[in-house]
């Protein structure tokens, strides 16, 4: 990002300014990380000759505006005591929907896929807004992976929930569709942790608290919509009995520290670019199936993010890249920006010095980030004009699951 002079540098300080380098009267903030980047990879905002203090509040939202609408595999109903694969199949028309039955067990495996390549699955395993004959709130086990190649449901009475009946179930998916096990599962509740983690550690998989459990969480929108509320059994106004949590933020650990950072924008080709060469680079990051998630922005759209500056950026973006990074949001009333990382953990990640000036910038950033459906990216470069990123994480905000 081309900036119009070099920022501020000021002692015993870890963040920076917003845009420090186009608002003068921010030099002398308690936070004082701002930097630019190289043009072009990071796009400055153009400015006239009035005072600009919210280069964000021009962002042209996506034609159409982007919308969250996941693109499911369909397939056959097939009842829990079926214990053949699916295959897929073409989208149901409304007609066809209708007759799906909502006690039914879905066992899916794209034909197409590699079994091998499916080696990191999203699981979640909680209860739903149904009553048994009991009268208990139904549990149901749904598992997927993030290209939804794998996608599996099992109800379970309240009364086995276990970590035994949690890992029999996680052999029985690999058994029943000619999986292997994967190496690691991915899920989002940390009220879950000791059942989740006994159960795949007994079958020599990685457990992986993280809420970038983003198919998983749309699938789960989606059957919300199309099963639960079918289901003879629904509650309708039923609460979720493990909401997600939103902890208190705690203060940055020391080894997370950059030198420099700031608000950038990106055109989302360009983001598009930047992700697919992650592999290729060897680079930290994660990136985001867009095509699967339905997302639908215009190639030329600026995509907003926050970029940090390090003179150690590959040990700094190592470090990231085992923390499963979420989100990156602003807290208007404390004057930071936050970071999400794993089911249950935020940091203090940047701060600012409140004014009329910086609360409008800020404002217009998370404005921009809810243009684009949520979607931003953390980016951790090596130098301010370096042409590559160290890593490069693609984030997307989601509200927690209807379950």
């Amino acid at each position: 990002m081309r900036t119009a002079r070099e920022p501020p540098r000021l002692p015993s300080t870890r963040v920076s300014s917003l845009y420090p380098s186009t608002l003068s009267g921010f030099t002398a903030m308690a936070a004082t990380l701002g930097f630019k980047l190289r043009p072009p990879r990071f796009k400055a905002p153009s400015f006239d000759s009035r005072p600009v203090y919210s280069p964000f509040l021009s962002f042209s939202p996506p034609k159409p505006n982007p919308s969250r609408s996941l693109i499911l595999h369909r397939p056959p109903n097939s009842l829990s005591g079926s214990s053949s694969s699916s295959i897929s199949s073409p989208p149901l028309d409304d007609e066809e929907e209708e007759d799906l039955d909502p006690r039914a067990e879905v066992r899916f495996l794209d034909p197409e896929a590699d079994p091998e390549s499916l080696r990191e699955w999203e699981l979640d395993l909680c209860s739903r807004p149904i009553l048994d004959e009991r009268g208990k709130k139904v549990w149901e086990l749904v598992v997927c992976d993030a290209t939804l190649s794998l996608q599996f449901t099992r109800y379970f009475p309240n009364n086995v929930i276990n970590s035994v009946t949690l890992r029999d179930a996680i052999a029985s998916i690999s058994d029943s569709l000619g999986l292997p096990l994967p190496d690691k599962i991915r899920f989002f509740r940390s009220q879950m942790q000791t059942i989740i983690t006994r159960s795949c550690n007994e079958l020599g998989i990685k457990p992986v608290p993280s809420k970038r459990c983003v198919s998983l969480i749309l699938w789960l929108e989606e059957r919300y919509e199309t099963v639960y509320t079918r289901h003879p059994g629904f509650q309708k106004g039923s609460k979720p009995l493990l909401a997600l949590d939103n902890p208190f933020p705690m203060e940055l650990p020391e080894n997370l520290f950059g030198d420099q950072w700031a608000f950038v924008q990106l055109p989302f080709s360009a983001v598009k670019e930047e992700v697919s060469t992650l592999t290729k680079r060897n680079a930290f990051g994660a990136s985001l199936d867009l095509d699967l998630l339905g997302i639908e922005i215009e190639e030329g759209t600026l995509i907003p993010g926050v970029a940090v500056a390090s003179s150690r950026a590959k040990p700094l973006a190592a470090w990231m890249n085992g923390m499963e990074v979420c989100s990156v949001e602003v807290d208007i009333g404390r004057g930071c920006l936050l970071l999400s990382v794993g089911v249950s953990t935020r940091y203090i990640y940047a701060t600012y010095k409140k004014s009329a000036a910086t609360t409008q910038e800020a404002e217009a950033w998370e404005a921009a980030k809810k243009a684009c459906g949520g979607l931003h990216f953390l980016a951790v470069q090596d130098t301010l004009d370096s042409d590559d990123c160290s890593g490069f994480w693609l984030l997307l905000d989601l509200p927690p699951p209807p379950v």
